[in-house]
């Protein structure tokens, strides 16, 4: 995991539109990246939701908000179309900025180990600097981890 206080590194991605967006876009602005594993599963589409639902809390405060996985872009519009969200999120198909970021590695589960996505936030601040990482994720309330 990165560490607070570190420069967030710099990234470039397509989002669902197809349209490229990158970490100098928010230059200036605060934001909440957040790394999950995939669209549409229950955990993925909870944490989703609880960004969603809190979204004007986190504008009210001056973040931005821009979820990131492996999958594509097209899958990544059906997850926002069905569950109406209200942020971009990044197709990052070549694990580019996964990797850059720390959020991809080996996980266990049922004591098989594979490569995957790591759930993991950052919050950057205006000058592009990591003032938060959360790595247990709550998916139910996530806000409020970030908050």
């Amino acid at each position: 995991m990165l560490q607070i206080g570190t420069k967030a590194p710099h990234f470039e991605g397509v989002i669902e539109t197809g349209e490229r967006i990158s970490l100098t876009d928010f230059a200036g602005k605060k934001l909440v990246l957040y790394f999950y594993p995939k669209d549409s599963t229950p955990g993925c589409t909870a944490e989703a939701c609880d960004l969603r639902d809190n979204y004007e809390r986190f504008l009210t405060l001056g973040y931005n908000v821009l979820g990131v996985s492996k999958d594509s872009a097209a899958s990544h519009q059906r997850f926002i179309e069905k569950n109406q969200l209200p942020f971009h999120l990044i197709a990052d198909t070549d694990l580019t900025i996964l990797k850059a970021y720390e959020a991809w590695g080996e996980k266990k589960s049922y004591g098989k180990v594979s490569m995957g996505t790591l759930r993991t936030t950052y919050v950057i601040d205006e000058q592009g600097t990591i003032i938060d990482a959360i790595a247990k994720v709550n998916t139910k309330d996530h806000t409020s981890q970030i908050l």
